[in-house]
């Protein structure tokens, strides 16, 4: 149960609707308990009547009593069954739908975490292994919070008014009912522990599952274009195979709590059968009521019971899940806002000697890069591939922090400057050109959701992708697939340069943003583009000279050091990797 105390806080956060759960739980138990009473009220009736002499019997008066009394007793057993019943009904609606609350409130928390988290924990992680543990993780978790709390309060109660209700009728044959009860605790805490066991080991699979089915769906284009259909759909059945075999595990231990119950409560019914008999018998008790009442008693017992097990198992298994759940909500993010004090950002980027090694790869990315950008400028960042040029981008919308040298905006160290301010003032178009399962029009306007449609084509306009878009049947309403599959490469980039464009960022940072498109829908952007950074700091990473040439600075990496720097004209009259690189793509050039 540690790892469940986790959700103690949501507990005190419902704890009016909690204790109201409770309250409610006691009542419509102590209505329950009058059905038994007037049961055995009715049979000393019956008992009674039998007693009486044959003149008695045959008196019209004593007949009509007796008569009385049986209906008066049948219509308060209807009456109070009733109340029970709907006390019951308000009692769930009380604590089930206090679990839906902490169920929307738990995955709320979680997925705010996984926001906060930083890129080295995406890169440790599957996605399909975070999607279960927010999905059917937490699912298994609202079913302790919910059905397992309630019949547990509900078990509890029943258990404590019957059991003081039994023992004020007679503490011996309350004794000889309750004797089979010691057996069935330890029998459930031993299945306990293996369904917990068997419970986690489950949960890792389904994730493996999730993991596997995501990666597939994701790449599904590859595995058609090679052929791998057949080969993944045996991996998957292999999976499937290897989850299926650890839940029939589970279930094979889930299934002995039924059939152990329904003997155990038989047990105790036969208990009560001979040994109140017998003492009815001997006069130790003195009415035959008391007998039919306990048995009432013990059936009354028979649900609470019969669910220890079921609830047991939930607890076991919510246990596990919510394990797996805190081992995510534990880690700490390696990249936090530092200051609560809103940073204003002009656009003066400034490396210092810095040196940058990937953690998970051990890659050296970056070797004492120093560089600075003045507020308005356009830097341009060329070199082979591997050279560092992404790391540079990345650093600077503080994806990661340098541990040697130092990158200030504006003067500032990154980590001082408030991380929210630094990244909203950016306008990034990343390399793998990301868009959602949505329209084209909210696609773009993800930069500035308040945009109007005439920004949004003016930002597809300057982005050469307005004449695309327009050609679809649904033109800016058109609903693209999973990370934007219905555009081609070169639209989906297009489309994140509007995206970033219409956010009108202090800063705008294009990493090899144009590499899909043919070279006069890139001259044509590269001119929009000249435009639209004339006031903004402009930082552009490419393969290519043409969108390099007009930058007011370039520089060279190579192996993750600066070995050019310089303006265009300056660079293309010097020997090495740009004149090379201008001259070889000029050629090509004249050649096409």
């Amino acid at each position: 149960m540690k790892e469940l105390q986790y959700l103690n806080k949501y507990f005190v956060k419902y704890k009016y609707r909690f204790l109201l759960g409770i309250v409610i739980t006691i009542v419509a138990q102590i209505f329950r308990l009058f059905t038994p009473k007037l049961i055995s009220k009715s049979f000393d009736a019956i008992e009674k009547h039998d007693k009486l002499s044959a003149i008695e019997k045959a008196s019209p008066i004593i007949k009509e009593l007796y008569k009385n009394q049986l209906i008066e007793n049948v219509l308060l057993i209807i009456g109070t069954t009733i109340i029970a019943g709907v006390l019951t009904f308000l009692m769930r609606q009380t604590l089930i739908v206090m679990s839906r609350h902490i169920e929307f409130d738990l995955k709320n928390e979680v997925f705010k975490h996984y926001e906060v988290l930083d890129q080295n924990f995406y890169k440790k992680n599957r996605t399909g292994d975070l999607m279960s543990r927010i999905s059917e993780d937490v699912a298994k978790v609202r079913m302790y919070v919910g059905p397992a709390v309630m019949y547990t309060i509900n078990t509890l109660i029943t258990f404590t008014i019957v059991i003081i209700y039994m023992y004020n009728e007679s503490q011996r044959l309350t004794l000889y009912t309750l004797l089979p009860l010691p057996i069935l605790s330890f029998i459930i805490f031993k299945i306990s522990v293996e369904i917990n066991k068997r419970s986690t080991i489950f949960q890792q699979y389904l994730s493996k599952v999730s993991s596997y089915t995501q990666e597939v769906f994701s790449g599904i284009r590859v595995i058609k274009a090679y052929g791998l259909e057949k080969q993944h759909q045996e991996n998957i059945i292999e999976l499937a195979q290897e989850s299926k075999t650890k839940s029939m595990n589970l279930a094979n231990v889930q299934s002995f709590f039924g059939p152990l119950m329904i003997t155990l409560i038989g047990v105790s019914n036969l208990v009560v059968i001979y040994f109140g008999g017998t003492m009815y018998i001997e006069g130790t008790i003195k009415s035959i009521g008391t007998v039919a009442e306990f048995i009432l008693y013990v059936n009354m017992l028979t649900w609470p019971v019969a669910t220890i097990g079921w609830v047991s198992s939930l607890i076991q298994e919510a246990e596990a899940s919510q394990k797996r759940v805190n081992e995510f909500l534990k880690v700490e993010p390696e990249i936090k806002n530092n200051t609560t004090e809103h940073s204003i950002i002009n656009g003066e980027i400034e490396f210092k000697n810095v040196s940058f090694t990937y953690d998970d790869t051990a890659i050296e990315a970056l070797k004492n890069v120093s560089f600075k950008v003045n507020k308005g400028e356009t830097l341009a960042i060329l070199g082979k591939t591997g050279s560092g040029k992404s790391t540079i981008i990345t650093l600077i919308t503080r994806m990661y922090d340098v541990k040697q040298g130092a990158i200030l905006m504006d003067d500032k160290k990154l980590s001082e400057l408030n991380l929210y301010d630094l990244r909203n003032s950016i306008g990034i178009v990343p390399q793998d050109a990301f868009l959602f399962s949505d329209s084209i029009k909210n696609n773009i306007k993800f930069g500035k959701e308040e945009a109007t449609e005439e920004e949004v084509f003016e930002a597809a306009k300057k982005a050469v992708v307005h004449d695309n878009i327009i050609q679809f049947n649904h033109q800016y309403d058109t609903i693209l697939g999973e990370r934007g599959i219905t555009l081609s490469g070169g639209q989906k980039q297009r489309v994140s340069i509007a995206r970033a464009i219409i956010k009108n960022p202090k800063i705008l940072l294009f990493d090899d943003c144009l590499s899909a498109v043919d070279t006069e829908t890139e001259e044509k952007i590269l001119n929009n583009l000249l435009e639209i950074s004339k006031d903004k700091t402009t930082i552009i990473v490419s393969h290519r000279v043409s969108s390099a040439k007009n930058a007011d600075k370039i520089i060279i990496l190579e192996q993750g050091k600066i070995i050019q720097q310089g303006s265009h004209n300056q660079l293309v009259n010097q020997e090495g990797y740009y004149k090379e690189l201008y001259y070889k793509q000029l050629s090509e050039k004249e050649v096409e």
